[in-house]
């Protein structure tokens, strides 16, 4: 998405709301299937753990292929064609490399597509109840200590 961003493809949402999107996505995505994962308690193909319900991995790739979809459909629909076929292959090797069954592959490609469709459903309203503004917001990166980072600065409203 950044890339595409870079190469002056036009894309719905800023790269500040896409940022903060992706972070609201990754979140909702992983606490669900990290908490499925635990809950269900099933045994991978390759017996090797007791993690493989849903698939991580595909709901990841699912979630970044819907998030393509979103921003870029306006402009061609291709774009998010081709993040659902790499999203599909996501899901398929991991089949293939034997570390999920195919309904772990379903579920996880559905809750991708899930956390990412509600992340644009409730991001217009959390940003306005914040009432977050370009103008108010700024991210730069870091590097410290042979650490690459980011830091992040709101500038709250002052009712003075």
């Amino acid at each position: 998405m950044y890339g595409l961003d870079l190469a002056g493809v036009k894309a719905k949402s800023s790269v500040l709301d896409q940022t903060a999107m992706v972070v609201i996505t990754a979140v909702l995505s992983t606490v669900v299937v990290t908490d499925l994962k635990k809950w269900t308690h099933r045994l991978r193909p390759n017996g090797s753990s007791y993690t493989s319900f849903p698939s991580g991995h595909t709901a990841t790739a699912f979630a970044a292929a819907e998030m393509l979809n979103q921003e870029f459909r306006d402009n061609s629909p291709w774009i998010g064609y081709a993040g659902y076929a790499v999203a599909t292959a996501t899901g398929v090797l991991r089949m293939y490399n034997n570390m999920h069954w195919v309904s772990d592959v379903v579920a996880g490609a559905g809750f991708g597509i899930l956390s990412t469709k509600l992340t644009y459903l409730i991001y217009p309203k959390l940003k306005k109840l914040l009432g977050i503004n370009k103008n108010e917001f700024n991210i730069s990166p870091s590097y410290q200590n042979h650490q690459l980072g980011y830091k992040l600065e709101y500038k709250f409203k002052s009712n003075h």
